[in-house]
């Protein structure tokens, strides 16, 4: 099996964006794929960060968590097991795309990373009865807490995401945005 196949494309919104789909292998025992060689991902974050730090969030349905961000860390985002409804928000004051949005459904049946750069809110919506989520954190110095994130509420009227549900369940920092 090689393991360094992946299908690799670009957002069709964001060219910082990038989706990641590993080929994986079945036989009659289940499937195995890799979710990350370096030498693959390493072409597409700057060359003096490293990925240091990986979190998980057990998450139950109808949850919604985000959207969140910093100006410094970059997200390999996935779902692990469950099913999730992805979105990524340009925070980015400067750039073209300031604002903009693009969803995307990532599940333990598809596999797919996304590649979130600093300056993008990050957020996702469990669509399944339980779902694990995975970030993949790269940064340089100390990792930015919730403290040092911002949040753009998730409901933000003139950004008009189309969530799966208009009542999810929510934390107090993500209701108040």
């Amino acid at each position: 099996m090689d393991h360094k196949k992946y299908i690799i494309e670009k957002s069709e919104i964001f060219k910082e964006i990038i989706i990641f789909t590993p080929s994986v292998f079945f036989d009659i025992r289940g499937e195995i794929y890799s979710t990350y060689l370096e030498d693959v991902f390493k072409k597409y974050i700057p060359q003096s960060i490293n990925f240091t730090h990986d979190k998980f969030a057990l998450t139950n349905y109808n949850v919604l968590r985000g959207l969140h961000g910093d100006e410094k860390t970059w997200k390999l985002v996935s779902c692990v097991y469950g099913k999730v409804f992805q979105v990524i928000v340009d925070a980015r004051p400067n750039s073209k795309t300031y604002m903009k949005w693009q969803s995307f459904i990532i599940d333990n049946d598809n596999k797919k990373m996304i590649l979130v750069p600093p300056g993008f809110a990050n957020g996702f919506y469990v669509m399944s009865d339980t779902a694990l989520y995975h970030y993949k954190l790269a940064y340089h110095g100390d990792y930015n807490d919730a403290d040092n994130q911002f949040t753009i509420k998730w409901n933000k009227p003139d950004l008009s995401i189309k969530w799966p549900s208009d009542k999810p369940i929510l934390s107090m920092r993500d209701n108040s945005g």
